[in-house]
């Protein structure tokens, strides 16, 4: 059986989306929870890489890291005003449903 995406979200994602997937038994991990908010986002794409963990982000910055050859275990990514918390999480609970960690090593899924 194939690995499941855990996720790291970094500091702007909700925390009501962060509890919402937690309830449902998927790993997140918070910026706030790691004690890793305000950092760079260089820094955060390398530490969610070692736990093996997507980063959830509505930042672009993490786009163009992606495209610039950073490694990475996956982005999720949209603009900040595009889903509401409810669909946010419904987006989110899809891409853990079909794709596994090693589906999106280095890849970006566009929310």
């Amino acid at each position: 059986m194939a690995e499941p995406i855990k996720f790291f979200f970094d500091q702007h994602i909700p925390d009501a989306v962060a509890s919402a997937l937690t309830q449902r038994g998927i790993d997140v991990l918070t910026a706030f929870q790691a004690g890793r908010c305000g950092l760079q986002d260089s820094e955060q794409l390398a530490f969610s890489l070692s736990e093996r963990r997507v980063v959830v982000s509505f930042d672009p910055d993490y786009l163009a890291l992606a495209a610039s050859g950073a490694s990475h275990a996956g982005i999720a990514w949209c603009p900040a005003t595009k889903y509401s918390i409810g669909q946010l999480i419904q987006a989110l609970l899809m891409v853990h449903g079909v794709l596994s960690a090693d589906d999106m090593k280095h890849g970006v899924e566009y929310l």
